[in-house]
């Protein structure tokens, strides 16, 4: 049945959401909450919540809904569309490849064996840390600046700031994205000095939300990159087709193929153990759940996603 447009057979109310946390909460303990980056290492696995948001305005949440997270890997979407309008298709493509990989998101592996050195896709770290790159700004600070009122933008929201204790965590423990970084510099991938790059990433990634500012956010990709409220194209439309076409083809890290059969959303993970969704004619949605699969992924997040999907018939396949 439609209204207005809006699909109510796709909607979901606060007390479904509340009982299938309660039903996923179990597989907290099959997770583990990353250590790698010690400031992250504190998070409580308890610290589940859900959001869908959907077209219309109306958003519907439960669980830890005030607590804050990191985007982590979720931001590498909204870098590459900053990037895109910034740079265009053509310049982000020369330094960025379009194809999903089966290794780990931090892997070096392909940046040696592929030629001339251009990381395989924007989702993976390599890829991520040369669109960062693209962003205009002549400082790191105007380009922290620009990613954080674009954040502000989509979510419709400016009070959302960056945690810094996760983005100097983040920074003085990134031996492996540093090297990824020289590895590309040598290989004119990147230009400019690693650091700055470097300060620039790990503050992208610290921006830290709530749940319902999550799905807002998954709400204007899914609405192709229309504002909610005043219908203003935000980021164009087709750019907005690439960004949700790498979530599904990459968006998961080397589980995106799982996902896609599980699942069927176009979506990406970070490793604070949140998830973005977005699902064309429905709206945005969000989980988190710090602890994390062998993937990276969170597992009460996938497992929250995969409820949704089922039960609102919401795969796109």
């Amino acid at each position: 049945m439609h209204q207005g447009g809006i699909n109510l057979n796709k909607k979901v109310t606060e007390q479904q959401l509340q009982e299938w946390i309660e039903h996923v909460k179990p597989f907290t303990r099959l997770g583990k909450v990353p250590d790698y980056i010690p400031a992250l290492a504190k998070q409580d696995p308890e610290h589940i919540a859900v959001s869908v948001f959907h077209l219309d305005g109306e958003c519907v949440r439960a669980g830890y809904v005030d607590h804050l997270f990191t985007l982590q890997s979720i931001s590498k979407v909204i870098a590459l569309a900053l990037a895109l309008m910034d740079q265009g298709e053509d310049y982000v493509f020369s330094k960025v490849g379009m194809e999903p990989t089966g290794d780990p998101f931090h892997s070096i592996a392909k940046l040696e064996t592929s030629n001339p050195s251009k990381p395989l896709n924007p989702m993976i770290n390599a890829g991520a840390l040369a669109v960062t790159n693209m962003i205009e700004g002549e400082s790191p600070t105007d380009k922290v600046g620009k990613l954080l009122s674009f954040v502000h933008e989509l979510a419709g929201d400016n009070t959302i700031g960056i945690d810094t204790e996760v983005a100097s965590s983040e920074f003085e423990t990134a031996h492996l994205n540093r090297a990824l970084c020289y590895y590309m510099k040598q290989n004119g991938i990147i230009e400019g000095s690693v650091e700055e790059l470097l300060d620039v990433y790990t503050k992208q990634c610290s921006i830290a939300v709530n749940i319902q500012q999550l799905a807002r956010i998954g709400a204007v990709f899914a609405n192709e990159g229309r504002d909610l409220q005043s219908g203003r194209q935000i980021i164009p439309k087709h750019l907005a087709r690439i960004c949700k076409t790498f979530m599904v083809t990459c968006g998961m890290y080397d589980a995106s193929g799982s996902f896609a059969i599980r699942v069927g959303i176009p979506a990406k993970s970070g490793v604070s153990g949140a998830i973005m969704g977005c699902v064309k004619d429905v709206g945005g949605i969000a989980v988190v759940g710090p602890s994390l699969d062998e993937k990276g992924n969170s597992v009460v997040g996938m497992q929250l996603l995969e409820m949704l999907s089922s039960r609102l018939e919401l795969s796109i396949f």
